[in-house]
């Protein structure tokens, strides 16, 4: 099993910056894919950035140029730097993790979830 620790959520003004941590632990052998997806209130759960393997992002575009995801690889923890956060980026913010406990047995791990709450 693989177990993902998230923190760093709050409370912030409307400009303000947040970094969100996501440390996995478990039995991990590769890690394919590490990225956050956020669900507001009475929405679906959506991408809000990824970095796969080879170190490529991807962002949704309502948070291009303001967020962004990295990773330390000896500690597999994601981090999301989010900057100039806006009212409408208020979320419970989830980590996913995605990769293989071994040779055919792969795993697509969520966190537990942190809410992330941007006041106007």
């Amino acid at each position: 099993q693989v177990q993902l620790v998230e923190s760093g959520g709050g409370l912030v003004q409307a400009g303000g910056s947040l970094r969100l941590s996501c440390a996995a632990s478990g039995s991990i052998f590769s890690i394919n894919a590490m990225g956050w997806y956020r669900q507001a209130p009475g929405k679906t759960r959506e991408l809000v950035a990824r970095i796969i393997g080879g170190g490529s992002t991807i962002y949704a575009d309502s948070v291009k140029g303001r967020f962004t995801i990295s990773r330390d690889n000896a500690k597999n923890t994601v981090y999301l730097q989010m900057n100039r956060l806006k009212p409408e980026d208020t979320a419970v913010y989830y980590c996913n993790v995605r990769g293989a406990s071994g040779p055919g047995r792969g795993f697509d791990s969520w966190g537990q979830g942190t809410q992330v709450t941007v006041s106007s």
